[in-house]
């Protein structure tokens, strides 16, 4: 696979991805594959071949070079280039994969039904395969520093290196072609990397908070869909009547008979009296 095929593919990880998702592709190919197909490459070249020695015995330099070079820089960033980018693949394919049912639902229940709102956003699966992909992405960026530190000593290549391996007689020193020119191409691809995996983090948090504000506002209209859409009459203050008191005008009016000569009271008039006086009797 050319690198042509292999912008293709990744070229379709831009359309599901946040804006911090197409930032991290567009560092990854100027930065980081542009540099190094045009540069690094060229730099590097057949190293072993500027790694000399000040000493002819067979085999010495070749034992040395496996030594203080167990792997080429420019093989391990062709390495950490292909691990990066292939989780954002399975972005693709569970998209691939949504569409594909898409198809097939649409072949059983006609053209018009929908198995999903949009094949390409993410929600359910697909946003947990997004997210998957960012720790992913982030663990082998980590992992592939970890291992470029450890292996060149904090990314360092001295001038002279020297070497007591055998089959070397006696202590060796060997001398690393344009140390310098390759000690800053190191530090370039590093400084990507390391921004590669800090805008990983903030997609993750971007991710994250989206996610969270959007359950709390369906927390907040499920709740506001489950009140009580009664409202209790309204009732005076000084009363403690429970009947509405715009009903009270519209009863009939009755008169009672009175045994102390007492004018005969009206219904309202009646009500108010026993709310105030639960004992009072008027027979």
């Amino acid at each position: 696979m050319d690198w042509k095929t292999f912008q293709a593919l990744l070229s379709g990880v831009n359309k599901y991805s946040t804006a911090f998702g197409r930032v991290w592709l567009s560092v990854v190919f100027v930065f980081r594959v542009l540099v190094y197909v045009v540069a690094a490459e060229r730099v590097w070249g057949d190293e072993q071949k500027d790694f000399d020695c000040n000493i002819k015995q067979p085999g010495c330099p070749n034992v040395c070079y496996d030594h203080f070079f167990p792997i080429s820089h420019i093989r391990l960033w062709a390495l950490q280039l292909i691990f990066v980018t292939c989780p954002s693949l399975l972005v693709v394919m569970h998209v691939t994969y949504r569409e594909e049912r898409e198809r097939k639902y649409r072949a059983k229940h006609g053209a018009d039904a929908k198995l999903y709102d949009d094949t390409g956003k993410k929600h359910g699966g697909l946003w947990w395969t997004y997210l998957i992909s960012l720790f992913v992405k982030t663990g082998i960026e980590v992992a592939f520093l970890y291992i470029l530190h450890h292996i060149y000593h904090s990314f360092q290549l001295p001038r002279v290196v020297k070497c007591q391996i055998f089959p070397c007689p006696n202590v060796v020193d060997c001398y690393i072609g344009r140390p310098t020119e390759k000690k800053m191409f190191t530090y370039f691809m590093v400084g990507a990397s390391a921004i590669c995996i800090v805008l990983n983090i903030c997609e993750i948090l971007y991710l994250l908070a989206k996610r969270i504000s959007s359950c709390a506002k369906r927390h907040r209209s499920h709740h506001a869909q489950a009140m009580p859409l009664y409202k209790p009459p309204s009732r005076d203050a000084d009363s403690n009547c429970t009947l509405p008191m715009q009903d009270l005008d519209h009863k009939p009016q009755y008169k009672t008979k009175s045994k102390l000569g007492v004018p005969p009271v009206d219904y309202k008039t009646s009500v108010f009296m026993r709310a105030s006086a639960p004992n009072l009797s008027f027979a």
